[in-house]
């Protein structure tokens, strides 16, 4: 028998071979130059983003910086306290009626800054003195006019301060039927005298707690 021609082998296929790490290089560079602009850049990092990417707010950052800051040791100074003063006045609405008009009465004064305000008349309470009482006689010598009490107005709450002095003040006010007297014979504290048709007397006195106190006083005349 012949001899059997041997079996060739299938031929073996070849694994392609890897780049080289300067041949990748070369190709990123021949492909950066064919694109408009000329060569690779790298990337601009955008304001507020850390180096990995994540994105930092502009007012976290400014937290940052802000809390490296010392903190000031230094005690607040306190602003000095004012001593407070408490002072109880009376005083009273006195009204007439004139061919079925209401008139009332106000006081006229000075204040500090020299304008003219016109107001009702009141002041302080004397040792061992009732509100009724003071404010019967602050009538009689602030507008030189006699009154009776018919009812009570209530009160008003204010403070202001004077030379340094904080008053908070509270005034008694009643409402005074006119009965005689006359307005010359007043105190010179007061620069003028006048009667003002309700109404009127509403839009000039000048303190908006006295004009409360008319308003109540209007309620119970009309």
């Amino acid at each position: 028998m012949g001899r059997r021609p041997a079996a060739r082998s299938a031929p073996r296929r070849r694994r392609p071979r890897r780049a080289s790490a300067q041949k990748v290089e070369k190709q990123i560079d021949q492909r950066a130059e064919k694109q408009p602009g000329g060569a690779a850049t790298p990337a601009a990092k955008t304001p507020g983003t850390s180096g990995r990417g994540a994105t930092v707010s502009p007012a976290r950052s400014k937290k940052r910086r802000t809390s490296n800051k010392k903190k000031s040791t230094k005690p607040r100074r306190k602003a000095p306290a004012v001593p407070t003063k408490r002072e109880i006045s009376a005083g009273g609405v006195v009204y007439r009626r004139s061919d079925d008009e209401i008139e009332i009465v106000l006081a006229s004064r000075r204040t500090r800054r020299g304008q003219l305000a016109w107001g009702l008349a009141k002041g302080g309470i004397e040792d061992e003195e009732s509100t009724e009482d003071a404010a019967v006689r602050e009538v009689r010598e602030e507008t030189g006019l006699l009154a009776e009490i018919e009812a009570s107005l209530g009160e008003t709450r204010y403070f202001y301060v004077w030379e340094n002095v904080r008053i908070r003040k509270t005034v008694h006010f009643f409402l005074m039927r006119h009965t005689g007297g006359d307005i010359d014979d007043r105190d010179d504290e007061m620069e003028e005298i006048r009667w003002f048709p309700l109404e009127r007397a509403l839009k000039r006195a000048a303190y908006r707690g006295e004009r409360d106190v008319l308003v109540r006083a209007a309620e119970l005349l009309r």
